[in-house]
């Protein structure tokens, strides 16, 4: 798919997810900034009656709260973070109520923890009651649950937990509405001969590194996890665009296929719901590095993980066990269920698949992970 061809098609989407950071939602002391609210409100009050299902990912829990409690800087401690999201959910979510009441609209506040979508029952659980709510053309407002989240069950930021949600409802879109245009060859803050990058067709090392830091003293990601988040969904098969949410219509010219913000292209094909199950799951239960050839058979060729591609296993786990992929830098570049547990992954590593029987005695399967059981994630 070219850039062209993209743009051209998010003129037929019917149910997007939408993203407002922290920096967009909130003025520099760190108090909602109204005018902006409303305004982000009434465009996408103009999408639900053109016919669109909308879900808004919002982040400016933390900020709210901690313009409403008078703080300058930003909660250190789990437990004073947990409570200034407290103050500020309920203000967040009183004026997002107040705005799109405005205009008939109902909105239902939904918040998940990643515990929340590593179960798979709740996962099913969630998935249904967001498509009822859109079903009775209810606007979800969905925030990461951070009052009663700790470090081992949250997204982190909010532009994760917009992809995964985006997986969640089968959208056709997700935008991240930022305080830039987009993604940039270098700081535009920074470099004036900065040039916005209209589209990018694969997330390589490169375009990480263009990222730059973290975001504002209220936000917690930036342009990183602006990146990590469109890795993830574009792997669903969802396109996905950062664009600035400071400036006016901007949401309406996207979906009109304007040539706006910084567009970044999916994966030809959507990933099945199952697979997409397997990016929200929490730490894997082990790892299996694999050599060269099978990160191309796995990344490029969509083949399953054959016994001859693995070149080390770590951690005890059991078969249907979920496990983390990795090259032989050590990085992710997959995940999957595995067929054998990982005592008989290791005594195999490294054989061909018709030498399984003789060694273990038996054999279940040719593949360690099955390609219908495996998502790729670069």
């Amino acid at each position: 798919m070219t850039e062209r061809e993209c743009r051209q098609a998010l003129k037929q989407v019917q149910r997007l997810v939408v993203k407002v950071g922290t920096s967009t939602l909130t003025h520099k002391t760190g108090k909602l900034n109204l005018e902006r609210m409303e305004r982000l409100v009434r465009e996408l009050v103009d999408q639900v009656n053109c016919g669109r299902q909308v879900v808004l990912v919002t982040s400016g829990a933390v900020g709210a709260g901690m313009g409403r409690l008078g703080l300058s800087e930003k909660p250190r401690t789990l437990p004073e973070k947990q409570a200034v999201a407290a103050v500020g959910q309920g203000l967040l979510m009183h004026m997002y109520e107040k705005f799109f009441s405005e205009h008939g609209l109902l909105v239902a506040q939904v918040l998940l923890t990643r515990d929340d979508l590593a179960d798979r029952q709740r996962y099913l659980n969630s998935r249904h009651t967001l498509a009822t709510l859109l079903r009775f053309s209810v606007v979800p407002v969905v925030n990461e649950n951070d009052t009663v989240a700790v470090d081992e069950i949250r997204f982190g930021d909010n532009d994760t937990l917009s992809a995964l949600v985006a997986g969640l409802v089968d959208a056709d879109i997700l935008m991240l509405l930022t305080d830039t245009d987009g993604l940039f060859t270098a700081n535009p803050r920074e470099h004036e001969d900065a040039c916005l990058l209209s589209c990018v067709t694969d997330i390589t090392p490169a375009v990480e590194a263009l990222a730059g830091g973290c975001g504002s003293t209220w936000s917690s990601g930036g342009m990183t996890t602006k990146i990590q988040a469109a890795r993830l969904a574009t792997s669903f098969g969802i396109p996905v665009v950062i664009a600035s949410g400071l400036e006016r219509g901007r949401i309406a010219a996207i979906l009109r296929g304007d040539k706006v913000g910084t567009v970044f292209l999916p994966r030809d094909h959507r990933a099945h719901t199952r697979k997409r199950w397997l990016a929200y799951a929490p730490a894997a239960a082990g790892q299996i590095q694999v050599d060269a050839g099978a990160v191309a058979a796995i990344c490029q060729e969509g083949k399953s993980l054959l016994p001859g591609g693995v070149t080390a296993v770590e951690g005890e786990f059991d078969r249907g066990a979920l496990v983390s992929i990795v090259d032989p830098g050590g990085k992710e570049v997959a995940r999957g269920l595995v067929n054998y547990p990982a005592a008989a992954i290791g005594r195999i590593q490294g054989r061909k698949t018709k030498e399984i029987v003789a060694i273990l005695g038996y054999k279940d399967y040719d593949e360690i992970v099955h390609r219908d059981n495996m998502i790729v994630l670069v």
